[in-house]
């Protein structure tokens, strides 16, 4: 009888645990992409510990921006293009989804670039022939999945991001000089460490995830029979919703970051200290992994990097298609079967085959997932102030719009991206 109850209360935990990961869960670590695991290896490599400090200081702005996201989305039960146009002017609403777009399908092109040359380091054969392959898989897993199975796939491809924190502490370490590269930040003033750095901010605090959790909240109240069609005015929230998506957020969030710091932590280990400072290809960055997995470390990367793209060229995909369709007025939501969403499902096909279509311009992999992230840096920008504007009206959410410190960390955000943005350019 005991160990039937223990079973009992072990499915139970299990159950409570699937409530509380969601949508910020799968936003957490869909943040850690292929593109953010090439800039994140690419920090490390280049600058051993000196950007670690950005994992620490980012969190708390990243958990905000995306905190606002969600409640915009449960409050309002339309996604960030559908509060976009009902209080800003339209112009500025295809600006903010024009450069979605534009920064989607870069970093989409960077992604299935790195997953085909992956594929092709594990199995051999044509760079170009997997390419395609991978990008026809994830169109008919996003496009013929439901939602909800398809969620729970995001779920476990997480997995592979573990294999940096094992190395991390495979290798002897000086844990003090960690701790204090992470606590005390460190800019230089060059073109190289501000690329990287405006990458590292947007591959983290970035633009597809802003629209993405908005999207995803709502489609979880059209999951749960709160509301039976996206774009509708949400009732009452029951008690303890905004807790659920504030908890699921955080973790997603913080399991970003630690991801994120023990990347750039072992490639400091191991590419920075054996003289690899410049990333090139997927077989360089691969060598960071080789403390965990000797000569199959190419493998473990490959796979890596395979399971961040096919999480993260769906959520950019999807994204666009949220952000579009409610500009247009198109049906849209994962919960829809394509016929009755064909345009919905029509933008995530396009971006995806014109992320595709980047392939083929011979573009480096591994410079390719830097500079997508450099470009989601720059877009993030305006988007954070439109963001944080929305989240503080009243007239949008009501008793739930912004307390000061969502407001004063919204706007601390848009400044540091602002001015990481502006020294850069300068710089170049």
């Amino acid at each position: 009888m005991k160990k039937i109850s223990r079973i009992k209360k072990i499915r139970q935990e299990i159950k409570t645990l699937k409530r509380v990961v969601g949508p910020g869960v799968i936003t957490g670590f869909s943040d850690d992409d292929s593109s953010g695991i090439g800039t994140y290896s690419a920090a490390g490599a280049k600058f051993n510990l000196g950007q670690s400090w950005l994992c620490l200081y980012q969190l708390p702005l990243m958990i905000a921006v995306q905190e606002m996201c969600g409640r915009l989305g449960m409050v309002t039960g339309k996604g960030l293009a559908g509060n976009m146009k009902k209080f800003f002017h339209r112009y500025w609403l295809y600006i903010a989804v024009g450069l979605l777009v534009f920064a989607n399908t870069m970093n989409i092109g960077a992604d299935i670039s790195a997953m085909a040359e992956s594929s092709k380091m594990i199995l051999g054969g044509n760079l170009d022939l997997w390419a395609i392959g991978i990008t026809l898989g994830i169109i008919l897993l996003e496009v013929l999945v439901p939602y909800k199975a398809y969620a729970g796939i995001l779920k476990w491809l997480t997995i592979p991001f573990f294999g940096y924190f094992i190395v991390a502490f495979m290798i002897p370490q000086d844990w003090f000089a960690i701790f204090k590269s992470v606590v005390l930040p460190h800019v230089e003033f060059n073109k190289d460490f501000l690329v990287v750095m405006v990458g590292f901010l947007g591959t983290t605090i970035s633009p597809y995830l802003f629209f993405w959790q908005t999207s995803e909240e709502v489609e979880e109240e059209v999951k749960d029979g709160k509301i039976l069609e996206m774009g509708q005015k949400v009732g009452k929230m029951e008690k303890g919703d905004l807790k659920r998506m504030r908890i699921d957020t955080f973790v997603g969030m913080i399991f970003s970051q630690v991801i994120a710091l023990f990347i750039v932590v072992a490639c400091a280990a191991t590419l920075f200290k054996n003289g690899i400072t410049d990333i090139n290809s997927a077989q360089e960055a691969a060598q960071a992994l080789r403390p965990l997995a000797g000569d199959n470390a190419y493998l473990l990367f490959a796979i890596g990097i395979i399971g961040a793209g096919l999480m993260g060229v769906p959520v950019l995909a999807g994204s666009a298609a949220y952000a579009l369709s409610e500009t247009f007025n198109w049906k849209e939501g994962l919960f829809h079967k394509f016929k009755d969403a064909i345009w919905f499902y029509a933008v995530i096909i396009f971006s995806t085959l014109m992320g595709l279509a980047i392939n083929f311009i011979g573009i480096n992999p591994m410079k390719a997932l830097l500079y997508s992230a450099v470009v989601n840096g720059v877009v993030a920008v305006p988007l954070i102030a439109f963001i944080t504007i929305l989240a503080n009206k009243k007239k949008v959410m009501g008793k739930y719009k912004n307390k000061p410190i969502s407001n004063i960390l919204g706007w601390v955000t848009f400044s540091v991206m602002l001015v990481a943005s502006i020294l850069m350019f300068y710089y170049w």
